[in-house]
């Protein structure tokens, strides 16, 4: 299941973080990355233990938690400390799959959703492209700034090389109550099914309520928490 949520970000908040991030240092972005993904890896990120980092992430894992469609979509048990990378003109990653597990501190994630929060407009930087692949084929991602696409970690995936231009970004993962991307698309799914029934025939009618209890149930019978 592929997401794009719009609007994770104010205008003014993706100013803000941009200023922030312009004054902050920058390390080989190979640092957070696997053996194999190290080999693939060619960026600039924030240390993940930077200041910044941990005061930009509280504001993005705020801003995710009142946001319904991520919650919908993700139904995330735990969110892993939002990172931030950069490609500058040369840089890319080839095609590769994120680690299965993340550890923050003594904490561990799996790896269950993938999530890139666009900081920069498309027209500030030629290429960069997110190039997921799935059953249907290759799907390439390139969003305003302030928006943010949710993907299965499982996926193969890459950045396409940056010809011009710098491309800024979030990224992060989440550890879903549902392990299974076919089960949380069929939640989903239902869930933007009971909210739009519901507005037209009202919370309390008994097909709303008769639905909303499978959901519910779907969700005791596969969470994982």
């Amino acid at each position: 299941m592929l997401i794009q949520i719009e609007g994770v970000l104010t205008p003014d908040q993706v100013a803000r973080f941009r200023q922030t991030l312009a004054a902050t240092p920058w390390v080989d972005g190979k640092v957070t990355a696997g053996e194999q993904s190290a080999q693939a890896k060619r960026n600039l990120q924030v240390p993940e233990d930077s200041p910044t980092a941990r005061e930009l992430g509280e504001i993005i894992l705020g801003a995710l938690g009142r946001h319904e469609t991520f919650v919908s979509a993700a139904l995330p048990l735990r969110v892993f400390p939002p990172l931030f990378n950069r490609y500058d003109a040369g840089m890319g990653f080839d095609t590769h799959v994120d680690n299965s597990i993340r550890f923050a501190g003594p904490i561990r994630y799996r790896t269950d959703v993938s999530a890139t929060l666009f900081l920069s407009e498309p027209d500030e930087y030629e290429g960069g492209e997110l190039i997921i692949e799935d059953t249907y084929g290759e799907h390439a991602v390139k969003l305003p700034a302030g928006d943010l696409v949710l993907y299965p970690s499982s996926s193969l995936h890459r950045v396409a090389p940056v010809t011009a231009g710098s491309r800024w970004a979030s990224f992060f993962w989440m550890q879903s109550m549902i392990r299974e991307d076919a089960r949380r698309a069929l939640l989903h799914d239902m869930d933007n099914a009971i909210r739009a029934l519901s507005t037209q025939v009202g919370q309390t009618d008994p097909s709303v309520v008769a639905l909303a209890g499978t959901y519910h149930n779907l969700i005791r019978m596969w969470a994982e928490v």
